[in-house]
């Protein structure tokens, strides 16, 4: 079989189930996204010349995308490439321009793959086209040499699963149709067509892993081992299986032991192994963006969240925090102090009419809205319910000033459910508010006195009878 053939069947096959769809063509100018390029770009037109052998895999619309990375002093040339190569073949080209920020304990590597992949998916959300597929020109040795990278970290399954055939990317799919065939293939079928591709000469730079790997010790194995890469891409194959059913695993483990999006159940994740509890708590943050923990975290996370003590222990794991509170487990952001928020809503002598205050650290907003003798529906409206994010309070009156802070020095009230005064710290507790969420409740002061807890309570003295001047709050979290 032709290598013309063997590229064609590659890519018909995997395009076969998707039908009446937009490709983006993720193109570098590298060999690689070169050929894939010439053969899609080839393939269609062939087909459309020849109506009575139309193949509905490649019937669909096609487009590509340059990402200029500006990291070369040749990068404006690389764009010029790109342009007069969709040119050629007629297809229709974007350009987008990223700026890659060296990152503490990141790869530049990494960083650039992120950017180029973000920048895709801005592109993607800016297209009217009901599905789209991105296509990149991965092929087989990419496969060995990010396997080999999983290694060298110490990844786990998936890891070592490598790169897949086919991934969810954003609101799209990402795939790598010539993920089968090798780089000698790839090169033979540039030659044979005489394509012009970009060398890009950081990729000869050995201080890069993946170049160390592909120049200094690829050859070497390879040599060797001449059938290593297919071996290595078959057991790339095989993690891949296993992960799928970890996966399923977890799943089961997690409808299991999952009380709402972000809660878990304690005391049925003390049942379980550590091993299962690695496993699901990875998926678990997996499904909510969050990084990865080690091994080690694992550990630390199961030690301290599953500890039998009163405590309500807190594990951060990159930008989330894992918090215990009684018998469940919360997963969190990381959120700033707001103890020293403080809002003036009225001063003395001010009117307090359609006022809004702006909560600090994503907390939404508050709204004060003014009603004179508004009839109350009841004695207490709504307010008996816990949660509510509308009450209503006796107005203030001009010499008031009205406030809105975080913190308190634990005054004693009489919530409006209750019959006897308690401090408000026990308050907090009676209601189970998570330890964490007690400090990013809004509280409404009438000069030093405390009025309401938004979202809670209002205190009794505070509730409007019928003639009252009323304050509606509202809590837009």
């Amino acid at each position: 079989m032709s290598l013309e053939s063997t590229l064609f069947n590659y890519i018909t096959t995997y395009l076969q189930s998707h039908s009446n769809t937009h490709i983006i063509i993720a193109y570098s100018g590298g060999i690689d996204s070169q050929v894939l390029l010439h053969a899609l770009s080839n393939f269609k037109n062939n087909i459309l010349n020849n109506p009575q052998n139309i193949n509905q895999a490649l019937s669909c619309s096609i487009s590509v995308c340059h990402v200029n990375h500006g990291l070369s002093s040749n990068a404006l040339k690389w764009e010029n490439f790109a342009q007069q190569q969709c040119n050629l073949h007629q297809l229709p080209l974007d350009i987008c321009r990223v700026n890659v920020k060296a990152k503490a304990q990141h790869s530049l590597e990494e960083l650039a793959r992120d950017a180029r992949y973000d920048a895709l998916k801005s592109l993607i959300k800016n297209k009217e086209f009901k599905h789209v597929l991105v296509l990149t020109g991965h092929h087989n040795d990419d496969q060995a040499e990010t396997f080999l990278l999983a290694l060298k970290r110490g990844s786990g399954l998936k890891g070592l699963s490598a790169m897949k055939q086919e991934m969810v990317f954003g609101t799209s799919l990402l795939g790598r149709p010539l993920l089968g065939i090798s780089r000698s293939e790839i090169e033979a079928y540039a030659q044979e067509h005489q394509l012009t591709w970009i060398d890009d000469e950081s990729n000869e730079d050995v201080r890069f892993d993946r170049n160390f790997l592909r120049h200094q010790v690829m050859p070497i194995i390879t040599e060797r081992w001449p059938s290593f890469l297919k071996t290595m891409n078959r057991s790339a194959e095989h993690c891949q299986e296993a992960e799928l059913l970890l996966t399923e695993l977890a799943e089961q483990d997690l409808e299991n032991i999952k009380i709402g999006v972000n809660m878990l159940s304690l005391v049925k994740l003390q049942q379980l192994s550590q091993a299962r509890f690695n496993n699901v708590i990875r998926y678990f943050l997996s499904i909510h963006q969050c990084l990865m923990p080690s091994t080690a975290q694992l550990i630390q996370l199961q030690t301290q969240l599953l500890a039998n003590n009163d405590k309500s222990p807190a594990v951060k794991v990159g930008n989330y925090w894992l918090r215990r509170f009684k018998q469940c487990v919360y997963l969190t952001a990381d959120f700033k102090d707001v103890s020293d928020f403080y809002s003036c809503v009225k001063s003395e002598l001010e009117s307090i009419i359609d006022n809004v205050v702006q909560l600090p650290d994503g907390l939404g907003e508050l709204l004060f809205k003014h009603k004179s003798n508004e009839k109350i529906a009841d004695k207490h409206g709504d307010l008996t319910s816990k949660n509510i994010q509308n009450c209503q309070v006796i107005a203030p009156v001009l010499s008031q000033k009205v406030t809105i802070r975080f913190s308190h020095n634990n005054p004693t009230c009489i919530p409006d459910y209750r019959q006897h005064s308690r401090s408000l710290k026990k308050i907090l507790q009676e209601l189970d508010i998570p330890t964490w969420q007690r400090k990013r409740l809004p509280f409404v002061y009438y000069d030093d006195q405390l009025v309401a807890v938004i979202g809670y309570f209002v205190c009794k003295e505070f509730i409007p009878k019928e003639k009252d001047d009323t304050l509606q709050i509202i809590w837009n979290a």
